[in-house]
């Protein structure tokens, strides 16, 4: 299951066999067998829907992953995980977070009304998820937990900012949390840019009667042959200006 351990250095190995989390247990051993791990994997293979949070669990136990992309059997891009630079192990983490409460998680899913505080979908509370404002890996863990220093996300939103926030240069270097603090990941309704990037972004939602207005604007941008978000700016341009 392991490959030689002349692959690895031999104080890796050992610490990594000490592992117990069992998510982060089942990466580990995957890359050591196959050099790296997709979120299919995690998904099909394993069983895990939200494969972000799997390699999380590794890189909290201290061990550096590295993230990047490869083609699945159907042809699409996808995410996948192998060991970093090994020389930034760090042994002296403590594996695994203080897991949250119930009752926490309830305090959050009444003050955020059941919605996702990125796309503002309104989702029964099994489908959110309890997400630091300030990384983990940037901030550690919080002793002090006031639901101001968390946020719900959807599990789609949990993995686009696991993606954007492994690529911040604050994430890997710098580690500011006041950087986090004015990102559009940490704080989606007050940010000035986004993984250090000048941009702006608004996610959109129509249900239930406003569904019709929706499918009257893509109708108009189909007619155009103009994509629908660039139609949508294009409209706010136009009323804007």
């Amino acid at each position: 299951m392991i490959k030689e351990e002349k692959e690895y250095p031999k104080e890796f190995l050992e610490y990594v066999q000490s592992i117990t989390n069992k998510r982060a247990k089942i990466v580990i051993d995957h890359i050591l067998k196959h050099g790296f791990i997709t979120t299919g994997d995690l998904e099909n293979t394993y069983g895990y829907n939200h494969p972000p949070r799997a390699a999380r669990d590794v890189r909290e136990a201290g061990i550096p992953l590295e993230t990047f992309k490869v083609k699945s059997k159907e042809g699409k891009s996808i995410a996948a995980y192998k060991f970093g630079d090994l020389l930034q192990l760090q042994t002296e983490r403590v594996t695994g977070r203080i897991s949250f409460s119930k009752k926490f998680k309830k305090q959050l899913y009444k003050i955020h009304k059941g919605h996702c505080n990125i796309c503002n979908g309104q989702f029964e509370e099994r489908y959110l998820q309890i997400d630091h404002r300030v990384p983990y890996e940037v901030i550690g863990d919080l002793t002090d937990r006031k639901p101001e220093h968390f946020m719900l996300l959807c599990g789609s939103c949990n993995s686009a900012k696991s993606w954007s926030c492994e690529h911040c240069n604050n994430w890997k270097e710098t580690k500011k949390p006041e950087i986090c603090t004015t990102c559009y990941w940490g704080s989606p309704e007050h940010y000035t840019h986004i993984a250090l990037k000048e941009m702006r972004r608004l996610d959109l939602q129509w249900s239930g009667n406003e569904v019709k207005y929706y499918d009257a604007i893509k109708i108009i941008a189909d007619k155009n042959n103009v994509e629908l978000p660039d139609f949508v700016k294009k409209i706010i341009a136009e009323k804007a200006s």
